[in-house]
């Protein structure tokens, strides 16, 4: 069996669906299947291609095995919507000319978010005779318009209908979420949608195998100082201000600082924010490789995870939510929905708020800060149910059984 993972977005560039993809290759390809990647010249989250990728070199690569093609793309770091566009197109059109050249394939599957990639997806599906899968992360263009990213008529109705062509095109559609699985089920009931979670490497992510780590004394923390952390894009969706307000209101209490670490377009705005609310208990940090994360995750005491109160991110399962539960790190969640059912409701590893509720952020927070007795329980409790609902290697030995069947 032969599969190409055709996405914008891949190793060694750092960020979820990067990490997703390459460990569900990785996987794949142990039980038989020749699993090769076509993908972008690395230029995630700086949109700056990365030196050892420049003038023509690095074009074929393998990384832990994988075979790795990539195309060139046009990066701008310019948030104007023309250039969006620009970076998103330029690559549908070069991975179309570099996949042709390819052999042929059993199963191409496609990373959406960007939909667009769908078209050189359909195309190359074609011309390399092979059964699309098409995998959805994100419910575009559903979530830009939600969250006013795009707010053009025209290019929303042209996004709708690609979504729709790109979905009737596919053998078989996956969805990361079961909320996501849920919403193209009712509206293409002839469709077969399957559940492809998210999940965790239970063994990378191991609190015993780290007996010590020195992020605290580095970035000066005390021993006895309580640690919210934030790690992972800095983006519209996530609705980040809630953090800071909250830690407005909890200037009084001495011990608890928030950390935000990663980069996004929101980034700016935020430190600005920081800057006008003073506040001296929130600390940007830049992001890191994956490998730093175990040693980050070691450190602190709680993981937030926060989105912006909307309907659409009812079905939402942030990614950091896995990685935090693994390291026995407990949520402070601000996730209604699947996620709240999950990890609050089943699990119970950690605390729910309100999206987007300050006041009730902060209240929660002190009810922590009480009972820090309560922690260690609930970080155990998250590396249980994780360990057990969202292993990768299950992941993948279920994912390998469907295709089989669809062979």
């Amino acid at each position: 069996m032969r599969l190409l993972i055709l996405t914008q977005y891949y190793p060694p560039e750092i960020g979820a669906p990067q990490n997703r993809l390459h460990e569900l290759a990785i996987r794949l390809q142990k039980y038989g299947i020749e699993v090769e990647v076509l993908t972008a010249l690395p230029n995630y989250p700086t949109m700056k291609i990365q030196e050892e990728y420049r003038h023509g070199k690095k074009r074929e690569e393998e990384i832990d095995g994988i075979k790795v093609h990539r195309a060139y793309i046009f990066v701008s770091s310019s948030k104007h919507i023309l250039l969006r566009l620009l970076n998103y197109f330029s690559f549908v059109w070069t991975s179309y000319w570099r996949g042709r050249r390819l052999q042929k394939f059993d199963f191409i599957m496609v990373e959406s978010p960007p939909l667009f990639l769908g078209y050189s997806a359909m195309a190359l599906a074609k011309s390399l005779d092979a059964r699309l899968i098409f995998n959805v992360s994100d419910l575009w263009p559903e979530s830009a318009e939600k969250l006013g990213i795009v707010t053009n008529g025209s290019l929303l109705q042209m996004a709708y209908k690609l979504e729709a062509k790109c979905y009737q095109s596919a053998r078989l559609i996956t969805g990361q979420t079961q909320g996501i699985v849920t919403d193209i089920q009712m509206r293409f009931p002839k469709k077969e949608v399957y559940w492809l979670p998210n999940g965790v490497n239970a063994a990378f992510y191991d609190p015993a195998k780290l007996t010590t780590s020195d992020f605290r004394t580095k970035n000066g923390f005390k021993p006895e100082d309580i640690l919210f952390f934030y790690g992972g894009i800095l983006g519209h969706a996530q609705g980040l201000e809630v953090i800071l307000f909250a830690a407005q209101q909890l200037s009084d209490v001495n011990n608890i600082h928030f950390i935000i670490q990663g980069s996004g377009p929101e980034k700016e705005k935020l430190i600005e924010l920081k800057e006008k609310l003073q506040l001296v208990n929130v600390h940007f940090y830049q992001p890191v490789s994956k490998s730093e994360m175990p040693r980050i995750l070691h450190a602190i005491d709680i993981a937030l995870v926060p989105l912006k109160n909307l309907p659409l991110f009812q079905g939402a399962i942030p990614s950091k939510v896995f990685e935090a539960l693994a390291m026995e790190v407990p949520l402070l969640l601000g996730v209604d929905g699947e996620a709240k059912r999950h990890f609050i409701d089943q699990a119970k590893a950690g605390w729910y708020f309100e999206p987007e509720n300050a006041i009730e952020l902060a209240t929660v927070i002190r009810s922590i800060v009480a009972n820090p007795e309560d922690i260690k329980r609930a970080g155990e409790n998250g590396r249980k149910y994780v360990s057990q609902h969202f292993n990768r290697d299950q992941i993948a030995a279920s994912l390998y059984k469907r295709l089989s069947q669809l062979l």
